[in-house]
């Protein structure tokens, strides 16, 4: 099969990067011939068919719907020969509906800007409606799907839920620590509901004095929040209990994983953003740890609650969250067979699965 791909900058630090590249290197091993046309700013592949064409997203260029339109008699050239064209990101939406030519076209969406179709300003918000409503959608969780729903009601939608390489984290070993360690990954931002951990470390201290908490991920991206968790921090007298790392390498996370007793991720839907997935919990359950996350947002996928972690409601978040991270930290056992189900479980999911369950997706719409 001739399949033309439409992608982000091509790179593992970002969710729309990895996931490309992890579908590329997986519909390649299932033997379909792949065109890549990536963002400007992507590294060259190793790939005799990658072409660096589109605008950017991460950052996004200004002005992109028109470097958008102005792109398309070269892409359309570019994959003139494909079959099915599909877009890993939503923000090419457009493009795909400019050069289908009748052909089915997809689009991957992983989260919150499933809503550019209102979240936009016309007459952008219309081009995306439309191309919303004309191309297969694969989200990512069941969760991001039901929104889609609700945000084109007409859109052909399905499920393909979300990997990781669980090779990766195979071989981290859970070492005994002096004291409780809590971590989690995503950074400082009001989406992954730092400020409510931070609260509930507050209660779970009142009860096992010698907790820790570790937060990895960006410190960058929401300024203003950031400042307001330090200082919650500081109120709460949690200096010597709550550290901010910043971005960090993924052998330091790994080394963490490995002595860590508890993975936390209260991710909070609040307006146009919410939890698409949870590539990070599931990453921390492939790692062995017991996991908890929310109600209302692609944790559900990733987390069986009561058997390989716990979900919490957004709505008692302030009370149902410390419970929770006590009630694994009291019940060390409970605590190790949720972190043995939640590894089994992240392992039973691979990209080989998504290439040909997508791949039959293809297959339907060709016929």
């Amino acid at each position: 099969m001739q399949i033309g791909l439409l992608t982000s900058d091509l790179t593992p630090h970002h969710g729309w990067g990895n996931y490309s590249l992890n579908l590329i290197e997986s519909l390649s091993n299932l033997g379909h011939d792949l065109t890549i046309l990536s963002a400007s700013n992507s590294e060259p592949l190793n790939h005799s068919a990658h072409h660096c064409v589109l605008p950017t997203v991460a950052p996004q260029e200004p002005n992109f719907i028109f470097r958008l339109m102005f792109s398309q008699p070269k892409v359309s050239k570019l994959l003139a020969h494909c079959d099915i064209i599909h877009s890993t990101i939503e923000f090419y939406a457009p493009l795909l509906q400019w050069i289908s030519t009748k052909r089915p076209t997809f689009m991957t969406v992983h989260g919150s800007y499933v809503f550019l179709p209102v979240m936009r300003r016309f007459p952008v918000d219309w081009l995306y409606k439309k191309a919303f409503e004309n191309t297969y959608i694969i989200s990512v969780s069941h969760y991001t799907n039901e929104v889609v729903k609700e945000v084109v009601p007409q859109a052909k939608a399905s499920v393909v839920m979300n990997a990781i390489d669980a090779t990766q984290f195979a071989d981290i070993e859970h070492k005994i620590s002096t004291h409780p360690i809590v971590v989690t990954l995503g950074g400082v931002k009001g989406r992954k509901g730092t400020h409510h951990l931070i609260e509930a470390i507050a209660k779970v201290r009142d009860h096992i004095p010698d907790v820790q908490c570790h937060v990895f991920g960006t410190v960058t991206a929401e300024p203003d929040y950031v400042a307001f968790v330090r200082q919650q921090i500081a109120d709460l007298n949690l200096e010597n209990t709550v550290y901010l790392h910043g971005f960090v390498e993924d052998d330091i996370v790994h080394d963490w994983y490995a002595k860590a007793d508890v993975f936390v991720l209260p991710s909070i839907s609040a307006g146009y953003k919410f939890e698409g997935f949870g590539l990070a919990t599931m990453e921390a359950s492939a790692s062995g740890l017991p996991v908890i996350g929310t109600y209302g947002c692609g944790a559900e996928d990733v987390i069986e609650h009561g058997k390989t972690g716990l979900l919490v409601s957004q709505d008692n978040i302030s009370v149902e969250l410390s419970d929770a991270i006590l009630e694994l930290l009291n019940n060390r056992d409970k605590a190790r067979q949720m972190g043995l189900a939640g590894r089994q479980k992240a392992q039973s999911r691979t990209w080989q699965n998504i290439a040909e369950e997508i791949t039959d997706l293809y297959e339907t719409a060709l016929k």
